[in-house]
């Protein structure tokens, strides 16, 4: 990867978890990093199922399976270059927070979704 290091996915209650986020989920947000030509921080990459339920992430979430991950936007400015950068690469479930975009490849849920929390 060229914009990340594997740690930024890490699960804060386990160290190396960032190793289980699938690759192309990660080859994807890392040419949308490149597009957007802006930071993205990553606030959650890959969770383990007692950190899943710390935040209140459902059940099935796509975290749980290396095929999600939120990202930090602190202003309107910012929002709209990740989102238009997320959406060029061909990401096609994207989430929207007032402080962090959600984005995941999972393919039992929904295709061609945009949400808001």
């Amino acid at each position: 990867m060229r914009y990340f290091n594997i740690k930024e996915f890490d699960s804060p209650d386990l160290p190396g978890s960032g190793e289980l986020m699938d690759p192309f989920f990660l080859k994807l947000l890392d040419k949308a990093r490149g597009f957007a030509k802006t930071p993205f921080y990553i606030t959650s990459g890959y969770r383990t199922g007692e950190q899943n339920k710390k935040v209140g992430g459902v059940s099935d979430s796509a975290h749980r399976y290396g095929l999600a991950c939120d990202i930090a936007c602190s202003d309107s400015e910012q929002r709209f270059k990740i989102l238009e950068a997320l959406l060029h690469v061909g990401f096609v479930r994207i989430g929207i927070h007032q402080s962090f975009i959600h984005v995941d490849i999972s393919s039992s849920k929904a295709q061609f979704v945009c949400w808001m929390y």
